[in-house]
């Protein structure tokens, strides 16, 4: 039960990777407008760094039944360890690093880097023997 449910989270993570590359593609500035919004309340900064925290267990978990198992391990630990830092960061300094990020990125930069976001998400679902 619980790795059929950490499959569907991992699915679900690469669909949502697949949808981001999609609307950097399409729509570069709307992109970054969502990236300066990161940690701007504290209810926007927890709940993805819960999100995060959820996914990076379920990588974890499920990582034994996937293709790269190695791999998804890595990630899922990356993921968790670094959802944990980001509970002990001050959310303004996140939200300022949001920020800063948005400014960098400008929304052309968001267009060359959507290919790398449907590949992400494609051999996140293709490694979970889903497909």
């Amino acid at each position: 039960m619980i790795i059929e449910l950490a499959k569907w989270i991992v699915i679900l993570f690469g669909l949502f990777i697949i949808a981001s590359g999609l609307l950097m593609l399409l729509k570069p500035i709307k992109a970054q407008e969502l990236l300066r919004k990161f940690a701007s309340t504290n209810f926007i900064n927890y709940a993805e760094i819960t999100i995060r925290l959820i996914v990076g267990i379920a990588l974890i978990l499920y990582s034994d039944f996937c293709k790269s198992p190695e791999i998804f391990k890595i990630l899922g630990w990356f993921m968790l360890i670094t959802a944990l830092i980001l509970y002990c960061v001050p959310r303004k300094l996140h939200h300022k690093f949001a920020m800063r990020s948005a400014d960098i990125i400008k929304p052309v930069h968001f267009r060359i880097i959507s290919p790398f976001a449907f590949l992400f998400g494609s051999l996140i679902i293709y490694n979970t023997n889903w497909i």
